[in-house]
């Protein structure tokens, strides 16, 4: 990674984490798993595509691909926001989950720019509408992503090799 990428803070542990943070306000007191967190970050950064508010990120092409690539921003994240001290992690028996700490909430409610509203309404709406669905129906629906951009990708691939 080149040095300018590490500075900037767009698809970055910084910006990963401060969405972590705040869909793990919105669900408070509910902890959530790091697959359940990349589900929901999709979904908030992308609700037009499942029928919700106007989506936070343009409708580029090919942007179910950012399902494969942020699982790990998104870890580096929750882990930024973890040593400042707005999430916690919690061992469950069937694994680690991630849960808001109680000095997450002020410093959310905090933050006041147009993007971080327009976050937080987009969170709410996705705890509404997926937050009691189970782990197979989450994976149907970014399954039908991967379908899509495995469509989008082909045309492309055959217009590589010609």
């Amino acid at each position: 990674m080149n040095e300018s990428a590490l500075k900037t803070p767009f698809n970055s542990s910084l910006e990963t984490g401060m969405r972590a943070m705040i869909i793990l306000v919105t669900c408070y007191p509910r902890s959530l798993d790091l697959q359940r967190l990349v589900d929901f970050d999709y979904l908030v950064v992308h609700s037009g595509d499942v029928d919700g508010p106007e989506s936070l990120h343009p409708p580029l092409p090919m942007r179910a691909g950012e399902l494969l690539i942020r699982r790990s921003i998104i870890e580096s994240g929750v882990m930024l926001m973890m040593s400042r001290g707005f999430i916690e992690r919690v061992v469950k028996d069937d694994g680690i989950e991630y849960l808001a700490s109680e000095t997450a909430m002020p410093f959310v409610s905090s933050l006041i720019n147009s993007y971080t509203k327009n976050l937080q309404d987009r969170a709410k709406w996705v705890i509404l509408n997926f937050g009691d669905a189970s782990r197979d129906s989450l994976q149907s629906i970014t399954a039908k992503f991967f379908d899509k951009w495995t469509t989008e990708f082909h045309p492309l691939q055959g217009s590589l090799d010609n």
